[in-house]
């Protein structure tokens, strides 16, 4: 597996047709947290979308929901959070591909997927995808022959850990972990229960509280094996203490 993160002007997205023209005009920048669900004819995303004046109320949005439906070609959004001293929405949102994407996913088969990091601004659209390694290629020669200018920023591949290495987190405790941290159950004070996070994942408050304790003790446990001077003893293994 390989994840490969690029550079290229936001200018394309609108040649994809990922976004409206002027849309930048209206807001500042926008970050894929994290996408739940892929498929060719739609797509279902965690988005941080940051406006360049005041945010509108949840109210206010509610009433102009067709319009902002129609506007960015979403079957559906939901605002999860607004957070008025830096002026983001955190959305989810579900909308529909493009012609073009539907393209490029089609080329991916289903063996690649947009991760963090992946931000959007006037300039520059910063974009990050992890999968197979010979589906990437066949999606980057697809940008290249179409003549979509990117560069590639970084590519690397995920090393084997080590038996005797701390065991890091499965994909699922990462996802989780993720979306716990942008929704605020990690700042202090919190900005969400575990219960309304439990009920976002469709998972039950206990169940999701013990995948998140899971998450924690490996990376403490990383933590620890990394920062520990050498002689001075390791970390345990998580659940062998």
């Amino acid at each position: 597996m390989q994840t490969v993160t690029l550079e290229f002007p936001s200018e394309q997205l609108v040649r994809l047709g990922l976004l409206p023209e002027r849309f930048f005009d209206r807001y500042e920048e926008i970050e894929l947290l994290e996408t739940l669900r892929l498929e060719r004819g739609w797509r279902l995303q965690l988005v941080r979308l940051r406006r360049r004046g005041p945010l509108r109320t949840a109210s206010e949005l509610a009433r102009e929901s067709r319009r902002i439906r129609a506007a960015y070609g979403l079957t559906s959004f939901e605002l999860l959070e607004r957070r008025p001293r830096t002026r983001d929405y955190i959305l989810l949102v579900r909308q529909r591909n493009p012609e073009r994407l539907q393209e490029l996913l089609g080329l991916a088969g289903g063996r690649i997927a947009p991760t963090a990091p992946f931000r959007l601004t006037a300039a520059k659209a910063i974009a990050t995808f992890h999968g197979e390694e010979s589906a990437l290629r066949r999606v980057l020669r697809g940008l290249t022959n179409e003549g979509f200018p990117y560069r590639i920023v970084r590519a690397s591949r995920r090393p084997f850990a080590e038996e005797s290495e701390p065991i890091a987190p499965t994909r699922l405790q990462s996802d989780l972990l993720l979306r716990a941290w942008v929704l605020g159950y990690y700042a202090v004070p919190r900005r969400i229960t575990l219960t309304r996070l439990a009920r976002l994942t469709g998972r039950s408050a206990p169940a999701l509280g013990k995948i998140l304790r899971r998450a924690e003790g490996r990376l403490v446990a990383r933590y620890l094996a990394e920062e520990l001077p050498s002689g001075e003893g390791s970390a345990p293994a998580p659940g062998r203490s």
